[in-house]
């Protein structure tokens, strides 16, 4: 079964770019970090930008000591870089769990997630709101469908753990998922491991 991968293009160039809303590049970082399949073409991007910058015509300041104070003022636009979380014993230095890129929205190991449960064999951890987007874990017991819905606006998953199926797909540890108003999905947790 072949992967629905409507708007993995956009995303990935919104990623080189650095418009994307803070999870959904947090979420396509940790994508990155688990699969090899798009960081080359991500890297492409990025030079093709990189050129882009060395090419344009240099842009003077209307008012150079203005921009400065209200640089200063606004002050650090980014949170502090994530700290790299401990390994647990039998964790792969290569691939944690929990890839760096979603420790600024998690902010600790998925040992410590305050999970709630939702549904017999679902659990789930809201997260505030960012850049307006909606963000949360969701923890599915290995072979548990969940129900038939569709979302409003857009939802993208990435697999942390495990894997699941969908009529679009089937989707595994570093695959992003796209779903919006228009599918209608039913997604089954694989067997043999909880997905997370």
């Amino acid at each position: 079964m072949e992967k629905n991968v409507t708007g993995m293009d956009e995303l990935l160039a919104g990623f080189a770019a650095g418009t994307l809303a803070m999870p959904a590049q947090a979420l396509v970082g940790a994508h990155l970090e688990l699969s090899q399949e798009n960081r080359d073409y991500v890297a492409s991007l990025e030079a093709l930008a990189g050129l882009g910058l060395e090419e344009a015509a240099p842009v003077g300041f209307q008012d150079r000591n203005l921009a400065l104070e209200a640089i200063f003022a606004a002050g650090p636009h980014f949170d502090e870089p994530p700290v790299p979380h401990a390994r647990r014993d039998g964790e792969s230095a290569a691939l944690p769990l929990l890839p760096d890129s979603l420790l600024s929205i998690v902010g600790t190991s998925l040992d410590n997630v305050p999970w709630k449960t939702v549904l017999p064999g679902v659990k789930e951890c809201k997260f505030d709101e960012i850049d307006g987007c909606a963000s949360s874990l969701l923890w599915v017991r290995s072979g548990r469908a969940m129900p038939s819905h569709t979302h409003e606006g857009t939802e993208l998953t990435l697999v942390l753990q495990g894997g699941f199926t969908v009529t679009e797909g089937h989707y595994v540890r570093g695959d992003i998922a796209f779903a919006d108003h228009a599918i209608d999905h039913r997604p089954v947790a694989d067997e043999g491991q909880d997905c997370i």
